[in-house]
Order: C-alpha cells, then structure tokens, then sequence
C-alpha cells in the first residue's frame, strides 16, 4: 500500500467513526446480541455499497460537487433541494447528538466537583464551542486529527481495561421487544459518504483513484470490526447496565477513574467533531444558498440548542432519527444518482461495479425498509 493510500485511508476511517460508535453497545444490549450481529452484517454490507455507488458517481463526474450538487446535476432541481434538507437534518442532529453526549461525558468528568445537571453541562459544552463557531476557527484539520487521536485511544483504552472484566453471562442472545432499534444507530454510525468526494479529490491522478474501491472496502471492514469489538467489550463487561454513553455503565465493574478518563478522551473527539461539523453547515448556508455570514453562523449553533430546550435530549432517539433519515433520503438518492450516473455520466471512471442489476433495489429495501420498520415498531407501534 503507498503512503496516499493508507493516509486517505486513515482520513476516511476517521471520518466515519464518530459519536454513533458511543450508542451503539447500549442498542446491542437492548436487542441483543444476535440481531446486532445481524445489523452489523447487513447495513455493513449496505452501506459500504452505498459508498462503493457513491465512488462511481464522482467518478464518472468531471465537475466536483457533494451531495446537492451531484443530485442537482443528475436528478434535477428538486432533488437537490430533498439532499439539501436532509444535509441540514443530519448535521443538525449530529451536532445535538455532540450537545448531549457533551453533557453526559461532563458529568462524568466534573458532577463531583460542580453542582451542575446534565443539562447545564451539554448547555454549557454548547456554547463554549459554538463561540468557536461564530469567530470562524478555520483549524478543521487539526480539529479532526485531535479528534482521531482521542477516539482511537478512548476505544482501544476501554479494550484494554475491559477485555478481563468481560462475562458471557452478560450477553443476551435476542430480546423481541427491541428488535428494530440497533438500525438507526448502525446506520448513522456507518455512514461516511459524505466524505467520498474529498477522499477522491485526495487521489492526484487516474493511478491513485483506482485505489478507491479498495479503500472503500477496507474502511468499510475496519470501521465495522472496530463497531462490533468495542460493542462485545462493553457489554461483555456492563451487561444488562450498559448506558446509552457506553460509559457510565462501566463504572461499578472499571472503577471511576477508568471511565473517567475514557470520558476525557470522548469529550475532545466530540468537541472536534462539533466544530467540524459547524463550521461546515455555517459554509454550506453562506455558499450553498447564499446567506450572510451572520445568519449562517446564528442557524448552525442555534438550531441544535432549539432541539435540545424543546426537550430532544435523548441521546439514542437523536441517533435513530437521524440514522433513519439519513437512510430513507440519502441512500435512496446515492442509488438513483448511481444508476443516472451509470447512463449520463461524462466521464469513464477509475472503477465500474460489476454488480447484478437488482442489487441497487436491494440497498434500497435494506436501508429505507429497515428504516420504516425502526419508524413503526420502535418509534409508532
């Protein structure tokens, strides 16, 4: 592998790997450890195919653009304005996911010494960070290596400390009462396409951008094994306990200085991640659609908090809506963007899939249906 290879490479996982991966032993619990495995199996597949289709698009593509623009190009005008509201929807949610997650890993690091809430902690995580946000910190790089770093070393931190603690009397084979939860915080936790453009913009010449399939797939396998371990690990240890955090339920079996500090190392990636991802819909409203900086900069810190004070604070429901959404909308769109790609495209690509013609629909079953089946038996039924 050359040295561009394994840094895009990096970039990618990196990317991917967020806050999603703190919920997702809590879902695993819930449900199960055999319907987990089966979400890890299928929406991995899934979405690394979406990624894969996605690839192509850029590919056959001579113009750059993300999301919107791929689906103004090809899709039309309507499309574009679908891709454009759920590109606010998820960030907006990834953003209050942060705010809450940024409480509880607060109270975890300060409930002893400051007589603050939960609530008062995320506020609070949210407004310190979003000054960040209207001085216009351009230090995203930096902010997603830190990011990497700390994530990285929480994860691998956590297994290190947990891998004796772990029990097979913790683990549930199936519970039916939450069948369908695990779905949206896979989901959002394995979706990463957002990236693809830049990884493929990260590729120089027709050489490099050959590679990019494979780096699909190795991400894809990474990310999935590094989702599943660190859920085994957690509640191979917490058990029935297992918080929707990850962490707080460590605390009994690890000790508090342990989860303490696997909370330090969450709370820096999550800031990052939080700055990132505001900066990012705040240049997206000045650019995308033409707003002013000030009205931009006030619609990407306030919309997370107006969530949150009208009592969004669930940390799992955000995952899942979001995770949903992104599903439904976005996926829907990469394969009809992929098959109009395949048709219209301007360009040959680097790589062409050799898939059946009916496995796009089966994507699309997997992450729409999968969707409205989380919708209804977990949010409606």
């Amino acid at each position: 592998m050359s040295n561009s290879f394994l840094l895009a490479l990096s970039v990618l996982v990196g990317t991917i790997i967020g806050a999603g991966i703190f919920g997702i032993p809590y879902v695993a619990a819930q449900s199960g450890m055999v319907p987990a495995i089966f979400y890890f199996i299928i929406l991995g597949a899934s979405v690394m195919l979406l990624h894969l289709f996605f690839g192509e698009v850029v590919l056959r593509t001579y113009e750059k653009h993300r999301l919107i623009g791929y689906a103004r190009m090809y899709l039309g005008r309507r499309a574009s304005w679908l891709a454009a509201f759920t590109t606010v929807f998820g960030i907006v949610g990834a953003l209050l996911a942060y705010t809450i997650l940024g409480g509880k890993f607060l109270v975890l690091l300060f409930g002893s010494l400051l007589p603050f809430s939960e609530t008062a902690f995320a506020i609070l995580f949210w407004f310190v960070l979003s000054l960040f946000i209207i001085r216009g910190i351009q230090l995203i790089a930096k902010a997603e290596f830190v990011m990497n770093i700390a994530l990285f070393a929480a994860v691998f931190f956590i297994f290190f400390f947990a891998a004796p603690e772990v029990k097979l009397e913790n683990f549930s084979l199936i519970n039916t009462n939450h069948l369908f939860l695990p779905y949206g915080v896979i989901l959002f936790a394995l979706a990463g396409w957002s990236a693809i453009p830049e990884i493929a913009d990260f590729f120089k010449n027709s050489k490099e951008k050959k590679s990019l399939d494979n780096l699909i797939v190795w991400a894809s396998v990474i990310t999935t094994a590094l989702y599943f371990f660190f859920a085994v690990f957690v509640v191979g240890v917490s058990g029935p306990a297992t918080s929707s955090d990850a962490l707080q339920g460590l605390e009994g079996p690890l000790g508090r200085g342990i989860v303490q500090l696997g909370a330090l190392f969450g709370l820096v990636a999550i800031a990052a991640s939080f700055l990132v991802l505001g900066n990012y819909l705040k240049n997206s409203l000045r650019y995308d659609f033409n707003l002013s900086y000030t009205f931009s900069a006030a619609i990407a810190i306030a919309m997370p908090m107006l969530f949150f004070l009208l009592g969004l604070r669930e940390f799992m429901v955000v995952l899942g809506l979001v995770g949903m959404a992104m599903g439904i909308v976005e996926g829907t769109l990469i394969i009809l963007l992929y098959q109009k790609a395949r048709v219209v495209g301007e360009r040959v690509p680097e790589y062409a899939l050799k898939v059946p013609r009916i496995l796009p629909y089966i994507v699309g079953i997997v992450v729409a249906g999968g969707a409205a089946a989380e919708l209804y038996f977990t949010y409606v039924g």
